[in-house]
């Protein structure tokens, strides 16, 4: 259980680039090439939106669920943003993408399109979609947030930023445009 003593949080970039490898380390020089200002948390690996519980707290804010997905061809690819405690069920989301039924991507796919292992899926490996091979689909229900916090593309540090920076500077830089879904809250189901 990852505790708020071991999370170490810095305005902008780690203070240390000590363990930020070649992929994290691009996240932070885009993200200040274009004037985005954010926080980082760095912590222990965290591969659940249970592990990020803490992180939340220190960072204060809500830390998106990323799924990476695909139709059953392997030949079309989406990024699901959603707020992290909501459940996810495949069948709300098809018709609105206008896809058949999607299931989740292979490891090899985002490893080979996003640059990004498993658990530490974020909107921040689109950068790494130069073939722009991945849709992005966000929520609606997290547009009424003004900071999301996401993995910079390693699960070993959190980043806060504001969603306007990610709609109006981050996306526009890497040539995604973002499908605004809406997902019900199946929860209260």
């Amino acid at each position: 259980m990852m505790s708020s003593e071991s999370i170490v949080i810095s305005k902008g970039r780690p203070s240390s680039a000590e363990g930020c490898g070649a992929v994290e380390t691009a996240v932070y020089d885009l993200l200040d090439s274009l004037g985005i200002e954010y926080e980082t948390a760095c912590h222990e690996p965290a591969f659940t939106m249970e592990a990020c519980r803490e992180v939340e707290k220190c960072l204060n804010v809500e830390i998106c669920k990323n799924l990476f997905l695909c139709n059953r061809q392997q030949t079309d690819f989406y990024l699901l943003m959603l707020p992290g405690g909501k459940v996810f069920k495949t069948k709300y989301i098809s018709s609105q993408l206008g896809c058949a039924r999607l299931s989740f991507a292979d490891d090899s796919k985002m490893m080979e399109i996003l640059g990004i292992r498993p658990g530490s899926v974020s909107v921040m490996g689109l950068m790494n979609d130069k073939g722009h091979r991945v849709r992005l689909a966000i929520d609606k229900d997290l547009l009424s947030d003004e900071f999301i916090g996401c993995h910079p593309c390693f699960n070993t540090a959190t980043i806060k930023l504001r969603l306007k920076d990610i709609l109006e500077k981050f996306l526009p830089s890497t040539g995604h445009e973002p499908t605004f879904v809406e997902l019900p809250d199946i929860t209260a189901e």
